[in-house]
């Protein structure tokens, strides 16, 4: 079986999707001829054509715009906003048009739109390339949002996404796209960090868009998470030595709640881990629902361990960013209670 980073998992999955379904096309910001900032649509347009794989200007709300119509009228396109902090102007297309059309128009038209983006901190973006606004998007109904770990999710749920006919917002975590950044801090390492490839198939395949996984089992606590902090929570549980159960949601909406239920009922304690700021956050939500479906079964406070309520920084990123040490401290705080 093949070897991949993200970056080539995803080309990979826009290849067979394009190869099985003419009605499939990918379109955004330096998407088309130069392959993406990330070199993520490399190749496509030389081997599907222009009218496939097309570059567009630099307007996120028409981009928006152009997939509503596209997939109304039959196509499945895949829109690609270069970065999760530039999406902001297409926010009114998704939410107004995007998630509704399908239910207004009483199944008529279908919304078949992957809205894709590069996502979350830890590359020295600063404030303007390191958000993770994925709360945002959680709250519409209507609008799927998936954030993979790994290379074999990230391609089975992007087919996944492509094929179905609900839009899906798809965030791709930056950090652990290619490998390892300079400069990160020795606490801030994962093991991701240093092997960011693993196995995964040349053909087609799905990953369920509706599926946690339990990254890494364990009795004593369990910790939901996804993206990036997948392994920065592994990490943590293997330093602290603490038996702590890592739940990998992948799909926030709809997000595993039989699967989170079922893990928390076992430990009895959980620490919920997230990069985007606190307030508000999708951590929120499911501390909340997490404490409605296993309170009796709770032995100490669910914790937190998330971004701040600031831009996000540039000078003090892993001060910022949610890092191996504050989920140790977060893991013992829990395990700890009486």
């Amino acid at each position: 079986m093949p070897v991949m980073n993200m970056i080539q998992a995803l080309n990979s999955a826009l290849d067979v999707a394009m190869e099985r379904d003419p009605n499939v096309v990918h379109f955004g910001e330096d998407a088309g001829y130069f392959g993406g900032v990330f070199r993520v649509t490399a190749g496509l347009q030389k081997k599907y054509g222009l009218d496939r794989v097309f570059d567009a200007p630099i307007n996120e709300a028409a981009i928006a715009a152009l997939a509503v119509g596209m997939a109304a009228k039959g196509l499945r396109p895949v829109a690609e906003i270069q970065f999760a902090d530039y999406i902001f102007p297409a926010f009114d297309q998704i939410v107004s048009e995007m998630s509704r059309i399908r239910y207004r128009s009483a199944g008529q038209f279908t919304q078949s739109i992957v809205v894709r983006s590069p996502w979350g901190g830890g590359i020295r973006g600063g404030q303007t390339h390191s958000m993770s606004p994925e709360a945002f998007f959680t709250h519409i109904p209507g609008v799927k949002v998936v954030i993979p770990s790994n290379p074999y999710d990230a391609k089975g749920l992007l087919i996944a996404a492509i094929e179905s006919d609900d839009p899906v917002i798809f965030f791709e975590p930056k950090r652990i796209y290619n490998g390892p950044f300079d400069g990160v801090p020795d606490s801030a390492l994962t093991p991701w960090s240093k092997h960011p490839k693993g196995e995964v198939p040349e053909g087609h395949y799905t990953v369920p868009l509706d599926k946690a996984e339990i990254a890494r089992p364990g009795e004593a606590v369990t910790v939901v998470t996804y993206g990036t902090l997948v392994h920065v929570a592994i990490a943590a549980a293997e330093a602290s030595g603490i038996d702590a159960e890592v739940i990998d949601l992948k799909t926030l909406t709809p997000y595993d709640i039989g699967a989170i239920t079922a893990s928390v009922n076992k430990t009895g304690r959980c620490v919920v881990a997230h990069e985007a700021p606190r307030t508000s956050g999708f951590g929120a939500e499911l501390i909340a629902q997490i404490q409605e479906d296993c309170f009796y079964a709770l032995e100490a406070p669910i914790a937190r361990v998330t971004g701040w309520d600031t831009p996000y920084p540039h000078a003090h990123e892993w001060a910022y960013f949610p890092g191996r040490q504050r989920i140790i401290n977060a893991l013992k705080a829990v395990t700890e209670a009486a």
